[in-house]
């Protein structure tokens, strides 16, 4: 069995790149950032971000081009392909993108400014640091 699919939270973090292809088709992209937090096991809060490079194609693009901008909150759903082209040097280059199949917009007005209540109920999850043993009866499910 194979599977490529991905599911990205996050914000855009630069402007939407708009064009079509010789043949009219349109395809849009952009950088997703995501991140997460954890604490160490000093007890310091630590975060981790990660840039994706997304790429829509057709009518996902034509919406991603008119209702988002940078600092939008969005849902990706897609697959991951790599892709190699020659520069103008004929240096092979190489890329890894994720190619969105469905998204789903955030709230609308919240721009580049994250909720300030979702980091509170970050700070609510319990942190497992590496070699606790977690006993089956604390699952809730």
């Amino acid at each position: 069995m194979n599977l490529n699919k991905v599911f990205l939270i996050g914000r855009i973090a630069t402007d939407i790149e708009m064009k079509s292809t010789p043949t009219g088709q349109s395809v849009s992209t952009f950088s997703l950032a995501t991140s997460r937090k954890w604490k160490d096991k000093s007890g310091q809060l630590q975060e981790d971000s990660q840039f994706h490079r997304i790429v829509l194609w057709a009518r996902l693009a034509e919406i991603a081009s008119q209702f988002l901008s940078k600092g939008s909150l969005v849902m990706i759903e897609g697959r991951i392909q790599n892709r190699s082209w020659e520069d103008k040097n004929g240096i092979k280059r190489y890329t890894t993108e994720i190619v969105g199949e469905n998204l789903q917009m955030g709230p609308k007005g919240q721009g580049a400014e994250a909720p300030k209540q979702q980091e509170k109920q970050d700070d609510d999850i319990p942190v497992i640091e590496d070699g606790d043993e977690i006993d089956i009866k604390d699952i809730p499910f």
